[in-house]
């Protein structure tokens, strides 16, 4: 039987529940919710899976080592006695990254350079030699998680972060991340079968996710290189068995369409959607989103408007009003899921949420809202 481990996935806020089914889904064990953060069990396979395969998922992480500690000195020894070599290489360059929460060890930065030298001691007083430190480009990842007194260790499967899928190489001015575009999509209960459109697609990334979704393409086969490759433990087989399953990929069954008014947004949109090899499924153009009649068959809009970071709050909400009276006017029978971080201006927009729940795009508290325009009047709708 394959070792099992006890693993951590990190996500975004509002995206718990999301990862939670993408882990289950995959095998994962014993799944946990937690804030920003899916706890798990599996073996090599699940953390080979949850990497390549998992949509709202920016890290994984696997615990090597738990422990207290009631001081900078415990912290320190219990660290260095852990038998690192069974982990990772001399030869191999490593960093630390602390995430604290303790009325104990107050500064994070001081927490990683504690044991930062616990691992260098350790191999020191071993082999008479210290690996080096290289906070960039690390063959070896190491997180160090600390409540009051509770510590734990742990290894980073990933190396750079899974919203780094590989396909986008060149971006819009305030790009989405691809985390945040694929959790709006799933949010949605979108089933890959129905029209999608994102008529302010910006540097497309709601549109690319929602092509890799709908055709079950999985989200790391654009990636270089994942962590776990340079781990001493890593199976090459067992990681091309995952890579080459394509037992979800299938036909795209639908229409997937976006625009931008400004054309250097969809020249980007058009290249990221190229580099994604997409080009096929996705159909884009130069557009006011005023200027744009949607197909009568009824579909969902996934999007994410201006906040107001190059305008004013007037003129936000001017637009909002008229995105509200185009929305109502045009697109009768459709879905609209909304992104947005001025509450303000959504109080212009003139169409009452049947749901609504709060995000992060970046920094930016947003409320991410679904409004649906009933074909007639909402009274007649509810008198069928």
């Amino acid at each position: 039987m394959p070792t099992k481990y006890e693993i951590v996935a990190k996500t975004l806020q509002g995206l718990e529940g999301i990862l939670a089914d993408e882990l289950k889904a995959i095998g994962a064990e014993n799944v946990e919710i937690e804030r920003r953060a899916v706890k798990f069990t599996g073996d090599n396979e699940t953390i080979y899976r949850s990497n390549f395969q998992c949509r709202t998922a920016i890290r994984i992480l696997k615990v090597i080592h738990q422990f207290k500690a009631r001081n900078e000195g415990e912290l320190y020894a219990q660290a260095k006695n852990f038998d690192w070599a069974s982990v990772m290489d001399l030869s191999q360059k490593f960093a630390v990254d602390s995430v604290v929460n303790s009325d104990i060890f107050t500064h994070s930065h001081f927490v990683s350079l504690r044991i930062k030298d616990a691992i260098a001691d350790h191999f020191r007083d071993r082999f008479g030699k210290r690996p080096f430190v290289d906070p960039k480009k690390p063959h070896v990842l190491i997180h160090i998680h600390i409540s009051n007194q509770d510590c734990t260790i742990l290894m980073d499967s990933s190396g750079e972060s899974l919203h780094k899928r590989g396909y986008r190489l060149h971006q819009d001015i305030a790009p989405l991340s691809e985390i945040l575009a694929a959790g709006l999509i799933m949010l949605s209960g979108w089933d890959g079968k129905t029209p999608l459109f994102d008529p302010m697609c910006g540097s497309g990334t709601i549109l690319i996710e929602a092509a890799l979704i709908a055709k079950g393409i999985a989200p790391g086969v654009f990636r270089k290189q994942f962590g776990f490759e340079h781990w001493l433990d890593f199976d090459k087989e067992l990681f091309e068995k995952v890579f080459n399953d394509d037992s979800n990929e299938r036909e795209l069954q639908t229409t997937i369409m976006g625009g931008d008014i400004a054309k250097r947004a969809v020249t980007v949109a058009t290249e990221n959607i190229r580099n994604a090899g997409l080009q096929k499924y996705i159909r884009l153009q130069t557009q006011s989103i005023f200027d744009f009649f949607p197909p009568k068959e009824p579909g969902i809009v996934i999007t994410n408007p201006p906040y107001g970071e190059r305008l004013s709050q007037t003129q936000l909400d001017i637009f909002y009003k008229q995105l509200g009276d185009c929305f109502k006017q045009r697109y009768s029978g459709y879905d609209i899921w909304l992104l947005s971080g001025n509450r303000n201006a959504l109080k212009t927009f003139g169409l009452h949420p049947s749901k609504s729940m709060t995000l992060f795009n970046g920094p930016i508290e947003c409320k991410y809202q679904q409004f649906s325009i009933y074909m007639g009047s909402k009274k007649a709708k509810f008198k069928q």
